[in-house]
């Protein structure tokens, strides 16, 4: 074997050892702990949900402190006091909820940047996730200064209502996450047409719900619970706006009906998702009517908070799925014209 044999087949050894140590160098401090090494499709998914439950959760407590009458229970911020980030002791109750909701922002923090590492180091990111994720992160500090312009205002009930959109744009987003990180197939639909026609009423039924939604803030900012026994109100009538809502909810109740009949008569694999829909605006829709008889019992507004938070959820994955089959789709016909204009002619 002569020597430059020899250094031929040294070779590719050489060569692994140097791509093992670029890659160990890349990994740095991450490549230590468990799974941010090399983040697999599940590790990153699961990251994924842990982001949207932490942010529905803050959506219940938030609502909480709201209901507690805790909104001002720290009445400055960034600092709880005047020369404190701490409540202290003359604050009360009051003080040390509204403290304990800042602290969980800080559990956002953490899972967004867990989060925001898992999709950047996983290979298989593609760069709408990248965007997705730090769309996500930076909209946490985002929201938490537009909740510290509510304390700084008394709890003007408009900042205290963009507040709540905001989260539900967050709870909106992480759900786009979740579906795009996904490790499991779906099942597509092969109808165009269909495929066409879900995704025009998934739109709808979208855009219904965040109408739905925003309406019944603008409700609250005109009911009984301001945050506080002096936060200011909207000035609106109660009677009126809640007539409103309803009314917002009836036509939202259409959509899903229609979207859920025209998904199983189509026999379409989101068939399930929009049923399960319907479920949720029946449900959501009597917490409504029994809290309203019953002059807005602290439960019952937090767990039609919550359902709130979960038909966002479901109207954004009918979107997203709807939608990934209208592309399939209109992937599919442009594939059968090239095969079409390709062929040779007789």
């Amino acid at each position: 074997m002569t020597t430059s044999e020899t250094r031929t087949e040294r070779s590719p050894e050489s060569n692994d050892a140097e791509s093992l140590d670029t890659t160990t160098r890349r990994r740095g401090l991450l490549g230590r702990v468990p799974g941010f090494a090399d983040p697999t499709a599940r590790f990153v998914y699961g990251w994924a949900i842990a982001q949207l439950v932490v942010n529905v959760g803050i959506v219940v407590t938030g609502g909480a402190v709201r209901l507690t009458g805790s909104g001002l229970g720290c009445p400055t911020w960034p600092q709880c006091t005047d020369g404190s980030f701490v409540p202290h002791q003359a604050l009360g109750m009051h003080g040390a909820i509204e403290f304990g909701n800042r602290m969980l922002t800080w559990v956002l923090v953490v899972v967004a940047i867990g989060t925001w590492l898992a999709v950047f180091r996983r290979r298989g990111s593609t760069p709408g996730d990248r965007w997705l994720a730090t769309l996500i992160a930076l909209g946490i500090p985002f929201q938490a200064v537009i909740g510290g312009i509510s304390v700084l205002t008394d709890l003007n009930p408009w900042v205290v209502s963009l507040h709540f959109v905001l989260s539900m744009a967050l709870v909106s987003a992480a759900t786009v996450l979740v579906f795009r990180t996904s490790p499991y197939e779906r099942e597509k639909s092969t109808n165009v047409v269909a495929a066409r026609l879900g995704s025009a009423l998934s739109w709808l039924i979208y855009v219904l719900t965040w109408a739905t939604i925003y309406v019944g803030t603008i409700v609250t900012g005109s009911g009984p619970h301001a945050g506080d026994a002096d936060a200011p109100r909207n000035g609106l009538d109660p009677s009126a706006m809640t007539q409103l809502h309803a009314d917002f909810v009836f036509v939202l109740v259409g959509l899903a009906l229609a979207g859920a009949v025209t998904a199983r008569v189509l026999r379409m694999p989101q068939t399930r998702a929009a049923l399960i829909y319907v479920g949720l605006l029946a449900l959501q829709g009597v917490i409504g009517g029994i809290q309203y008889a019953k002059d807005l019992p602290m439960v019952l507004v937090i767990a039609h908070m919550l359902g709130s938070a979960l038909l966002m959820i479901g109207a954004t994955w009918l979107v997203l799925w709807f939608g990934s089959d209208q592309r399939a789709g209109r992937d599919q016909q442009d594939s059968t014209r090239r095969e079409v204009s390709d062929a040779p002619v007789n």
